[in-house]
């Protein structure tokens, strides 16, 4: 049986201890079918030095969660890895440059839609209020450009306090309302190829679909057509050899499709919701080693 690497948290980050290990689980049952082997390894014991990785051949980040808290040693871990020459995938320089949500500038200018975004230094009561009168909002999100899973997330209405407001770089958005009629669709690919898509949407009264804040996740059998190539025009617009990829949209009042982030690094694939049990993306593995 092949070994590989797979890349977990921090085992000094309690966030997620209740939840990776049956991500962990889920890639592991399908890669076994495969006749690949998954070695579990905290990214942060690999950060300077890579002996521990050097015998595999090939590396997954796909548990790295918490790395946002943990920025600049992330970004530290990803020159490392590079430098060495290490057989990640998705590769280093793309888990760098994927980590700081600024990407989703970069990919507007190559023609894809984002919803309006205002890019800033900092919160203040006057940059949200420059951005509740440029944008006509009657709500915004605030949210740190390095971030995950919600983390320092804000819906603000006008007046409202900001003593939760990130700090430092930020990204300010009008609220779209259709995150609670429409959800958020994630189409994920392997190897290039679609597998599966699931449907995201938050309890009543939130805004915020993750899991831990009682997200309702159900499989899209058949993706609109208009999604689909949203998600085929953005991994164009990336052009770099992804192993693997979730493209996360939601539909604008107008029902035109916004991407909202192209999560290349440690995305939760949902699995759980393929038809295959993941049997793509295991084939993709196999394909890639």
């Amino acid at each position: 049986m092949t070994r590989i690497a797979v890349l977990t948290p921090d085992p000094a980050d309690l966030s997620y201890a209740s939840q990776w290990p049956g991500v962990r689980d889920r890639l592991a049952a399908a890669l076994a079918r495969e006749g690949i082997e998954a070695v579990a390894t905290p990214w942060t014991e690999h950060i300077d030095d890579v002996a521990g990785l050097a015998g595999f051949p090939l590396i997954l980040p796909m548990i790295v969660w918490g790395y946002h808290r943990d920025h600049p040693r992330w970004l530290q871990a990803c020159a490392t890895w590079a430098a060495a020459g290490l057989p990640l995938a998705n590769p280093a320089p793309v888990l760098a440059w994927n980590s700081d949500k600024t990407y989703l500038a970069r990919l507007a200018g190559r023609g894809v839609p984002i919803p309006e975004t205002i890019w800033s230094a900092g919160v203040t009561v006057d940059t949200v209020a420059a951005a509740f009168t440029s944008t006509g909002a009657e709500q915004l999100i605030v949210k740190p450009t390095v971030s995950g899973g919600a983390w320092r997330t804000l819906r603000l209405s006008p007046g409202q306090p900001l003593d939760a407001a990130p700090k430092g770089s930020a990204m300010i958005q009008p609220y779209l309302p259709t995150i609670e009629t429409a959800g958020e669709t994630s189409l994920l690919f392997f190897g290039g190829v679609f597998s599966h898509a699931v449907n995201k949407r938050p309890v009543g009264g939130d805004f915020r679909i993750q899991v831990q804040f009682g997200g309702l996740y159900a499989p899209v059998a058949d993706p609109p057509a208009a999604a689909m190539a949203l998600a085929k025009q953005v991994l164009a617009a990336i052009d770099e050899p992804l192993l693997y990829a979730r493209i996360d949209m939601v539909p604008d009042a107008d029902g035109n499709w916004l991407l909202m982030e192209a999560e290349l690094i440690e995305p939760d694939m949902y699995l759980d919701h393929a038809p295959d049990a993941g049997m793509g993306f295991a084939r993709a593995v196999r394909a890639r080693l």
